[in-house]
Protein backbone atom coordinates (compact mmCIF):
# COMPACT_ATOMS: atom_id res chain seq x y z
CA UNK A 1 0.00 0.00 0.00
CA UNK A 2 2.86 2.37 0.78
CA UNK A 3 4.25 1.70 -2.70
CA UNK A 4 0.90 2.65 -4.28
CA UNK A 5 0.81 5.86 -2.26
CA UNK A 6 4.40 6.69 -3.23
CA UNK A 7 3.71 6.15 -6.91
CA UNK A 8 0.55 8.24 -6.74
CA UNK A 9 2.53 11.00 -5.06
CA UNK A 10 5.14 10.83 -7.83
CA UNK A 11 2.27 11.54 -10.25
CA UNK A 12 1.32 14.66 -8.32
CA UNK A 13 -1.57 12.93 -6.56
CA UNK A 14 -0.92 13.04 -2.79
CA UNK A 15 -2.92 10.64 -0.65
CA UNK A 16 -3.35 12.88 2.41
CA UNK A 17 -4.81 12.74 4.98
CA UNK A 18 -4.28 8.96 4.91
CA UNK A 19 -1.31 7.75 6.97
CA UNK A 20 1.30 5.61 5.18
CA UNK A 21 0.15 2.11 4.20
CA UNK A 22 -3.52 2.83 4.96
CA UNK A 23 -6.03 2.87 2.09
CA UNK A 24 -8.44 5.56 3.19
CA UNK A 25 -10.50 8.24 1.46
CA UNK A 26 -7.43 10.26 0.45
CA UNK A 27 -5.82 7.31 -1.31
CA UNK A 28 -9.09 6.31 -2.96
CA UNK A 29 -9.59 9.84 -4.29
CA UNK A 30 -6.07 9.84 -5.75
CA UNK A 31 -6.59 6.43 -7.35
CA UNK A 32 -9.80 7.69 -8.95
CA UNK A 33 -8.04 10.81 -10.22
CA UNK A 34 -5.24 8.68 -11.68
CA UNK A 35 -7.71 6.31 -13.34
CA UNK A 36 -9.53 9.25 -14.90
CA UNK A 37 -6.25 10.75 -16.13
CA UNK A 38 -5.11 7.47 -17.71
CA UNK A 39 -8.42 6.61 -19.41
CA UNK A 40 -9.25 3.65 -17.17
CA UNK A 41 -12.57 2.74 -15.58
CA UNK A 42 -12.91 4.86 -12.46
CA UNK A 43 -13.74 2.62 -9.51
CA UNK A 44 -11.25 3.75 -6.85
CA UNK A 45 -9.71 0.27 -6.66
CA UNK A 46 -6.07 -0.37 -7.49
CA UNK A 47 -6.60 -3.60 -9.43
CA UNK A 48 -4.18 -5.10 -11.97
CA UNK A 49 -4.90 -2.56 -14.75
CA UNK A 50 -4.49 0.43 -12.45
CA UNK A 51 -1.37 -0.99 -10.83
CA UNK A 52 0.23 -1.70 -14.20
CA UNK A 53 -0.61 1.83 -15.34
CA UNK A 54 0.97 3.23 -12.17
CA UNK A 55 4.17 1.27 -12.83
CA UNK A 56 4.24 2.36 -16.48
CA UNK A 57 3.75 5.99 -15.50
CA UNK A 58 6.95 5.88 -13.46
CA UNK A 59 9.27 5.32 -16.44
CA UNK A 60 10.98 8.22 -18.20
CA UNK A 61 12.90 7.93 -21.46
CA UNK A 62 16.47 7.00 -20.55
CA UNK A 63 15.59 5.16 -17.33
CA UNK A 64 16.20 1.77 -18.99
CA UNK A 65 17.35 0.21 -22.24
CA UNK A 66 14.44 -0.30 -24.62
CA UNK A 67 14.37 -2.93 -27.35
CA UNK A 68 12.05 -5.51 -28.93
CA UNK A 69 11.55 -7.93 -26.06
CA UNK A 70 8.96 -10.52 -25.05
CA UNK A 71 7.02 -9.69 -22.98
CA UNK A 72 7.01 -6.26 -24.58
CA UNK A 73 8.25 -3.22 -22.70
CA UNK A 74 5.41 -0.92 -21.68
CA UNK A 75 5.54 2.52 -20.18
CA UNK A 76 5.57 6.26 -20.58
CA UNK A 77 9.18 6.04 -21.77
CA UNK A 78 8.07 3.86 -24.70
CA UNK A 79 5.29 6.33 -25.54
CA UNK A 80 7.81 9.19 -25.46
CA UNK A 81 10.07 7.24 -27.82
CA UNK A 82 7.17 6.53 -30.21
CA UNK A 83 6.11 10.17 -30.25
CA UNK A 84 9.65 11.37 -30.93
CA UNK A 85 10.21 8.87 -33.73
CA UNK A 86 6.85 9.60 -35.35
CA UNK A 87 7.35 13.37 -35.18
CA UNK A 88 10.63 12.85 -37.08
CA UNK A 89 8.88 10.86 -39.83
CA UNK A 90 9.60 7.31 -38.64
CA UNK A 91 6.30 5.45 -38.36
CA UNK A 92 6.23 3.60 -35.05
CA UNK A 93 2.47 3.02 -35.26
CA UNK A 94 0.01 4.47 -32.82
CA UNK A 95 1.42 5.98 -29.64
CA UNK A 96 0.39 3.28 -27.17
CA UNK A 97 3.40 2.91 -24.88
CA UNK A 98 4.00 -0.68 -26.06
CA UNK A 99 7.36 -1.51 -27.71
CA UNK A 100 6.40 -3.86 -30.53
CA UNK A 101 7.54 -4.65 -34.05
CA UNK A 102 6.51 -1.30 -35.57
CA UNK A 103 8.41 0.63 -32.91
CA UNK A 104 11.45 -1.59 -33.41
CA UNK A 105 11.34 -1.03 -37.18
CA UNK A 106 11.03 2.75 -36.78
CA UNK A 107 13.90 2.79 -34.29
CA UNK A 108 16.10 0.83 -36.71
CA UNK A 109 15.30 3.29 -39.51
CA UNK A 110 16.15 6.20 -37.23
CA UNK A 111 19.50 4.64 -36.32
CA UNK A 112 20.28 3.90 -39.98
CA UNK A 113 19.49 7.48 -41.02
CA UNK A 114 21.67 8.92 -38.26
CA UNK A 115 24.60 6.64 -39.00
CA UNK A 116 24.28 4.80 -35.70
CA UNK A 117 24.78 1.06 -35.23
CA UNK A 118 21.42 -0.50 -36.15
CA UNK A 119 20.94 -2.63 -33.05
CA UNK A 120 17.32 -1.72 -32.26
CA UNK A 121 18.26 -0.65 -28.74
CA UNK A 122 17.64 2.73 -27.14
CA UNK A 123 20.99 3.05 -25.44
CA UNK A 124 23.00 6.14 -24.54
CA UNK A 125 24.09 7.04 -28.08
CA UNK A 126 20.64 6.59 -29.62
CA UNK A 127 18.98 8.54 -26.82
CA UNK A 128 21.51 11.36 -27.22
CA UNK A 129 20.71 11.63 -30.95
CA UNK A 130 16.96 11.46 -30.32
CA UNK A 131 17.19 14.40 -27.95
CA UNK A 132 19.53 16.31 -30.27
CA UNK A 133 17.48 16.12 -33.47
CA UNK A 134 14.04 16.65 -31.97
CA UNK A 135 12.19 19.61 -33.58
CA UNK A 136 12.14 22.68 -31.35
CA UNK A 137 9.24 24.55 -32.94
CA UNK A 138 6.22 23.15 -31.14
CA UNK A 139 4.15 20.02 -31.56
CA UNK A 140 4.41 18.45 -35.01
CA UNK A 141 1.83 16.14 -36.53
CA UNK A 142 2.81 12.51 -36.15
CA UNK A 143 3.47 10.54 -39.32
CA UNK A 144 1.63 7.58 -37.75
CA UNK A 145 -1.53 9.66 -37.41
CA UNK A 146 -1.24 10.90 -41.00
CA UNK A 147 -0.85 7.35 -42.33
CA UNK A 148 -3.77 6.08 -40.21
CA UNK A 149 -6.04 8.70 -41.73
CA UNK A 150 -4.79 7.95 -45.24
CA UNK A 151 -5.49 4.22 -44.82
CA UNK A 152 -9.03 5.04 -43.73
CA UNK A 153 -9.55 7.36 -46.70
CA UNK A 154 -8.36 4.67 -49.12
CA UNK A 155 -10.51 1.91 -47.61
CA UNK A 156 -13.62 0.68 -49.50
CA UNK A 157 -16.75 2.77 -48.96
CA UNK A 158 -18.85 -0.33 -48.31
CA UNK A 159 -19.06 -3.14 -45.76
CA UNK A 160 -18.89 -5.78 -48.49
CA UNK A 161 -15.85 -7.94 -47.88
CA UNK A 162 -14.72 -5.91 -44.85
CA UNK A 163 -13.46 -8.00 -41.92
CA UNK A 164 -15.15 -7.00 -38.65
CA UNK A 165 -14.60 -8.43 -35.16
CA UNK A 166 -17.57 -8.23 -32.78
CA UNK A 167 -16.53 -8.93 -29.20
CA UNK A 168 -17.86 -8.97 -25.66
CA UNK A 169 -16.86 -10.07 -22.18
CA UNK A 170 -19.74 -12.53 -21.88
CA UNK A 171 -23.50 -12.44 -21.47
CA UNK A 172 -24.28 -10.73 -24.78
CA UNK A 173 -24.36 -13.67 -27.18
CA UNK A 174 -27.89 -12.85 -28.38
CA UNK A 175 -26.96 -9.22 -29.06
CA UNK A 176 -23.75 -10.18 -30.86
CA UNK A 177 -25.68 -12.69 -32.98
CA UNK A 178 -28.14 -9.94 -33.97
CA UNK A 179 -25.28 -7.61 -34.89
CA UNK A 180 -23.58 -10.37 -36.86
CA UNK A 181 -26.72 -11.12 -38.87
CA UNK A 182 -27.09 -7.48 -39.87
CA UNK A 183 -23.45 -7.07 -40.84
CA UNK A 184 -23.30 -10.33 -42.79
CA UNK A 185 -26.43 -9.17 -44.60
CA UNK A 186 -24.39 -6.23 -45.87
CA UNK A 187 -21.55 -8.43 -47.03
CA UNK A 188 -19.18 -8.08 -44.09
CA UNK A 189 -17.04 -10.99 -42.87
CA UNK A 190 -17.76 -11.11 -39.14
CA UNK A 191 -15.59 -12.70 -36.44
CA UNK A 192 -17.47 -13.12 -33.12
CA UNK A 193 -15.16 -13.00 -30.09
CA UNK A 194 -15.89 -13.59 -26.41
CA UNK A 195 -13.44 -13.37 -23.52
CA UNK A 196 -13.43 -11.72 -20.11
CA UNK A 197 -9.94 -10.30 -20.71
CA UNK A 198 -9.57 -7.29 -23.01
CA UNK A 199 -6.00 -8.18 -23.93
CA UNK A 200 -7.15 -11.60 -25.15
CA UNK A 201 -9.85 -9.97 -27.29
CA UNK A 202 -7.29 -7.58 -28.77
CA UNK A 203 -4.85 -10.40 -29.51
CA UNK A 204 -7.55 -12.42 -31.30
CA UNK A 205 -8.59 -9.41 -33.40
CA UNK A 206 -4.96 -8.67 -34.29
CA UNK A 207 -4.25 -12.28 -35.24
CA UNK A 208 -7.32 -12.36 -37.50
CA UNK A 209 -6.19 -9.07 -39.09
CA UNK A 210 -9.68 -7.59 -38.96
CA UNK A 211 -10.22 -4.03 -40.19
CA UNK A 212 -12.36 -2.83 -37.30
CA UNK A 213 -13.28 -4.03 -33.80
CA UNK A 214 -16.73 -3.51 -32.27
CA UNK A 215 -16.98 -4.29 -28.57
CA UNK A 216 -20.13 -4.41 -26.43
CA UNK A 217 -20.57 -4.32 -22.68
CA UNK A 218 -23.74 -4.43 -20.62
CA UNK A 219 -23.85 -2.27 -17.50
CA UNK A 220 -27.13 -2.98 -15.65
CA UNK A 221 -26.60 0.05 -13.41
CA UNK A 222 -26.82 2.56 -16.24
CA UNK A 223 -29.75 3.91 -18.22
CA UNK A 224 -27.83 5.41 -21.11
CA UNK A 225 -25.38 4.47 -23.83
CA UNK A 226 -21.76 5.52 -24.30
CA UNK A 227 -18.92 4.48 -26.59
CA UNK A 228 -15.16 4.56 -26.02
CA UNK A 229 -12.27 4.73 -28.47
CA UNK A 230 -8.51 4.62 -27.95
CA UNK A 231 -6.86 7.75 -26.59
CA UNK A 232 -3.71 7.94 -24.53
CA UNK A 233 -0.29 9.59 -24.32
CA UNK A 234 -1.60 12.71 -26.14
CA UNK A 235 -2.68 10.52 -29.06
CA UNK A 236 -6.09 9.38 -30.22
CA UNK A 237 -7.47 7.08 -32.89
CA UNK A 238 -9.23 9.40 -35.33
CA UNK A 239 -11.10 6.55 -37.01
CA UNK A 240 -12.05 5.07 -33.65
CA UNK A 241 -13.40 8.38 -32.43
CA UNK A 242 -15.56 8.86 -35.51
CA UNK A 243 -16.96 5.32 -35.20
CA UNK A 244 -17.62 5.74 -31.47
CA UNK A 245 -19.58 8.93 -32.10
CA UNK A 246 -21.75 7.26 -34.75
CA UNK A 247 -22.22 4.07 -32.76
CA UNK A 248 -23.31 5.58 -29.47
CA UNK A 249 -25.78 7.86 -31.21
CA UNK A 250 -27.38 5.04 -33.22
CA UNK A 251 -27.51 2.54 -30.35
CA UNK A 252 -28.90 5.10 -27.89
CA UNK A 253 -31.75 5.82 -30.32
CA UNK A 254 -32.39 2.11 -30.78
CA UNK A 255 -32.55 1.56 -27.01
CA UNK A 256 -34.58 4.74 -26.46
CA UNK A 257 -32.12 5.89 -23.79
CA UNK A 258 -29.99 9.05 -23.55
CA UNK A 259 -26.68 9.10 -25.38
CA UNK A 260 -23.70 9.68 -23.11
CA UNK A 261 -21.27 10.61 -25.86
CA UNK A 262 -17.96 9.18 -27.04
CA UNK A 263 -14.94 9.14 -24.73
CA UNK A 264 -11.26 8.47 -25.31
CA UNK A 265 -9.98 5.69 -23.06
CA UNK A 266 -6.96 3.42 -22.71
CA UNK A 267 -8.65 0.13 -21.85
CA UNK A 268 -6.60 -2.91 -22.96
CA UNK A 269 -8.83 -3.90 -25.89
CA UNK A 270 -8.70 -0.33 -27.24
CA UNK A 271 -5.01 0.23 -26.58
CA UNK A 272 -3.75 -3.11 -27.88
CA UNK A 273 -5.77 -3.52 -31.08
CA UNK A 274 -4.02 -2.46 -34.27
CA UNK A 275 -7.20 -1.30 -36.01
CA UNK A 276 -9.92 1.26 -35.19
CA UNK A 277 -11.72 -0.15 -32.15
CA UNK A 278 -14.65 0.91 -30.00
CA UNK A 279 -16.49 -0.37 -26.95
CA UNK A 280 -20.20 0.41 -26.66
CA UNK A 281 -21.48 0.26 -23.07
CA UNK A 282 -25.21 0.21 -22.54
CA UNK A 283 -28.03 -0.31 -20.09
CA UNK A 284 -30.46 -1.02 -18.62
CA UNK A 285 -30.59 -4.74 -19.32
CA UNK A 286 -34.36 -4.66 -19.90
CA UNK A 287 -33.96 -2.20 -22.78
CA UNK A 288 -31.19 -4.25 -24.36
CA UNK A 289 -33.26 -7.44 -24.18
CA UNK A 290 -36.35 -5.69 -25.55
CA UNK A 291 -34.57 -4.01 -28.46
CA UNK A 292 -31.96 -6.57 -29.54
CA UNK A 293 -33.03 -6.56 -33.18
CA UNK A 294 -33.12 -2.77 -33.33
CA UNK A 295 -29.65 -2.56 -31.78
CA UNK A 296 -28.32 -4.93 -34.44
CA UNK A 297 -29.80 -2.73 -37.15
CA UNK A 298 -28.41 0.41 -35.47
CA UNK A 299 -24.89 -1.03 -35.31
CA UNK A 300 -24.99 -1.93 -39.01
CA UNK A 301 -26.29 1.56 -39.78
CA UNK A 302 -23.49 3.20 -37.80
CA UNK A 303 -20.75 1.03 -39.30
CA UNK A 304 -22.07 1.64 -42.84
CA UNK A 305 -22.05 5.39 -42.23
CA UNK A 306 -18.51 5.12 -40.90
CA UNK A 307 -17.35 3.18 -43.95
CA UNK A 308 -18.84 5.86 -46.20
CA UNK A 309 -17.23 8.74 -44.27
CA UNK A 310 -14.63 7.34 -41.82
CA UNK A 311 -13.42 10.85 -41.00
CA UNK A 312 -15.11 14.25 -40.97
Amino acid sequence: MADIQRRLGDQGLPTLPDPPALFGPGTRASVEAFQHRRGLRVDGTCGPQTWNALVEAGFRLGDRFLYNHRPMFRGDDVADLQRRLSSLGFDSGRVDGIFGDLTASALGEFQRNLGLPVDGIVGAATLRELLRVMPRHGELELVSAVRDRERLRQAPRTLAGRRVAVGHEGGLDVLVAAVRRQLVGQGAVVLPLVHSDGSALAAAANTAEVEVYLGFRLDPSRSHCTAAYYAGFRYESAGGRRLAELLQDAVARALEVPGGGATGMSLPVLRETRMPAVICEMGPASAVVQHVRRVGEAVAEALSAWALTPLD
